[in-house]
C-alpha cells in the first residue's frame, strides 16, 4: 500500500513535522536562555565581553576572497578525524558483531575480549596508550593514532548496535537463504544486512554524534583540531569565555544537525514501514 494513502503513515508524517517544529522551538528557547545566563554572569563578574574580536578567528576576506580562520581550519581537522573514524568504527563494529554471532568459540572469545577491554577503560587512557606505547613500535603518526583510538572505542559500541540489527532480522530469512543454497557471506550481504540496515541506521547516526564529541580529546596529543586551535588562540588573546562559547556552539551545531537528521530518518523509516504493511 502506498504511504500517501495510508492514514497511519500520514499521521506519522504530520506528527514528525510537529515534533520537528517543537524541537527547533525548544532549541531556540534554550539558546536564548543560555545567552542571557552568559551575559548576566559576565555582568556580575565585571567581565569585558569582546565578541567583535571573534569573527577574525573564524574567517576573513582578502582581495574579495574568503579565507578560513584558525577555528574553521581546526573544524576541518575535526571533521576529517571524525569522518575517517566513523568509517573505520563501522567496519570494526561489523566485524566484531559477525564474530560474536559466529559459531566459532575462538572468534566469539576474541570479540568479547575486545568489547570488555574497550568498554571498561576510558577513551583518554586508550588514546595515550596507542600514541605513547603502540605508535612508536609501528611508526604511526599523531593523526593515525587518534583515528585508531577513536575507531576502536566507537567500534565497540557500534558492534552492539549492528548485532542487535542483525538479530532483529526474522529467523525465517536465514532459513530461506539456506534453502536456496546461499552461503554465510552471501546471506549476510544480500539478505540479512540490507534488512538490518533499517534498524541499525538511526542508532548508528546517534553514535556518530558521540564520536564527534569524543574527538575533542585528540587535542591532548597535539592534533590541531577545533579544541586545540581554540586553546592556542585563548593562550594568545585571553578571550576565554568568547572562544569557549564559540567552540561549544560549533560542536552544538554539528551534533544537533546529526540529531535532527536521526529523528527525520526514524520518522521516514516508520512511515515507510507502515506504508508496506
Amino acid at each position: 500500500m502506498n504511504a500517501c494513502n495510508n492514514p497511519f503513515a500520514e499521521n506519522v508524517i504530520r506528527s514528525g513535522r510537529r515534533q520537528f517544529i517543537f524541537d527547533w522551538f525548544r532549541v531556540t528557547a534554550t539558546a536564548g536562555l543560555l545567552v542571557w545566563i552568559i551575559y548576566a554572569s559576565g555582568a556580575g563578574l565585571g567581565y569585558n565581553w569582546q565578541w567583535y574580536r571573534v569573527p577574525r578567528y573564524l574567517y576573513s576576506f582578502s582581495d574579495g576572497h574568503f579565507l578560513a580562520g584558525p577555528l574553521l581550519k581546526g573544524l576541518l581537522v575535526t571533521l576529517k578525524v571524525s569522518a575517517v573514524s566513523l568509517v573505520l568504527s563501522s567496519l570494526f563494529g561489523l566485524i566484531t558483531a559477525v564474530c560474536r554471532l559466529s559459531g566459532s568459540f575462538t572468534l566469539r572469545a576474541l570479540a568479547r575480549v575486545y568489547l570488555e577491554l574497550i568498554r571498561n577503560t576510558p577513551l583518554l587512557v586508550q588514546l595515550f596508550f596507542i600514541y605513547f606505547v603502540f605508535s612508536p613500535m609501528v611508526d604511526l603518526s599523531r593523526f593515525a593514532s587518534a583515528v585508531l583510538a577513536l575507531s576502536l572505542f566507537e567500534g565497540a559500541y557500534a558492534s552492539e548496535i549492528i548485532r542487535a540489527g542483525i538479530l532483529a532480522v526474522p529467523r525465517g530469512q536465514w532459513e530461506a537463504a539456506g534453502s536456496i543454497g546461499l552461503g554465510r557471506y552471501r546471506t549476510y550481504r544480500h539478505i540479512v544486512l540490507p534488512q538490518a540496515l533499517r534498524h541499525m541506521t538511526p542508532p548508528l547516526v546517534s553514535q556518530a554524534v558521540s564520536l564527534i564529541k569524543d574527538s575533542a580529546l585528540v587535542s591532548t596529543i597535539a592534533i590541531y583540531d577545533l579544541t586545540m586551535k581554540g586553546q592556542e588562540i585563548i593562550a594568545e588573546t585571553y578571550l576565554v569565555f568568547e572562544l569557549w562559547f564559540t567552540i561549544a556552539a560549533i560542536y552544538l551545531i554539528l551534533t544537533l544537525s546529526l540529531s535532527l537528521a536521526t529523528q527525520a530518518m526514524e520518522r521516514r523509516l516508520a512511515a515507510a514501514g507502515s506504508g508496506m504493511s
